[in-house]
């Protein structure tokens, strides 16, 4: 991205990285233009070219800066140290809480992966992989400790994180159930399904 000195700079392009975010998860990806985004940040079509090139340039970055924040999230939990059962709860409300309170991001994060070109492909598949091998080593060390009952690692890591991720396809703020309750009843899923109950 090509830099813009000062703070009206740095408004500017975050605004472009909210509104495109915006805009990509309400109307897809391809349907939108760079025009539209313009429009929406308020600022000439030529304008956004001194910060993104391309609109896939807009797409990436978004990608990535989501990848990595929910890896910083997560190392910052510590949990590595953790007997395993506990980690694994951990987890699982770490994941829940991060993933409500950013529907727009975890919609293009898997809806859109397929338009990234194979460059950007690969770097957000890369990212995604590191936060799967997290998930992973906790499951090796329950399985190797014998707390956990798993056929395979690697299919339970991608089923868990599937069913965890699966909480922004129906959630809406203000319904029957709280943001905390469901934090739990998912947490509760996950240790049953590797056989880990009270």
């Amino acid at each position: 991205m090509a830099r813009q000195a000062g703070s009206a700079g740095e408004k500017t392009a975050a605004a472009i990285r909210e509104q495109s975010l915006r805009l990509f998860a309400q109307h897809g990806y391809d349907a939108v233009s760079m025009r539209m985004i313009a429009h929406a940040v308020g600022v000439q079509p030529g304008a956004l070219y001194q910060y993104f090139p391309t609109k896939q340039q807009i797409l990436m970055t978004l990608m990535r800066e989501h990848m990595e924040e929910l890896l910083a999230s997560f190392k910052a939990q510590g949990i590595e140290s953790e007997p395993p059962a506990a980690a694994l709860e951990h987890f699982a409300r770490f994941h829940i809480r991060y993933h409500l309170t950013r529907a727009d991001e975890v919609f293009i994060s898997y809806m859109e992966l397929r338009a990234l070109e194979p460059a950007g492909f690969q770097e957000v598949e890369s990212l995604r992989k590191t936060y799967e091998t997290e998930l992973k080593a906790i499951l090796v060390r329950g399985s190797e400790q014998g707390i956990f009952r798993i056929e395979d690692s690697h299919v339970s890591a991608m089923a868990i994180i599937a069913m965890l991720t699966g909480v922004n396809t129906w959630y809406r703020s203000g319904g029957r159930l709280s943001e905390k309750k469901i934090e739990e009843i998912y947490a509760e899923m996950v240790l049953r399904s590797v056989g880990c109950v009270d």
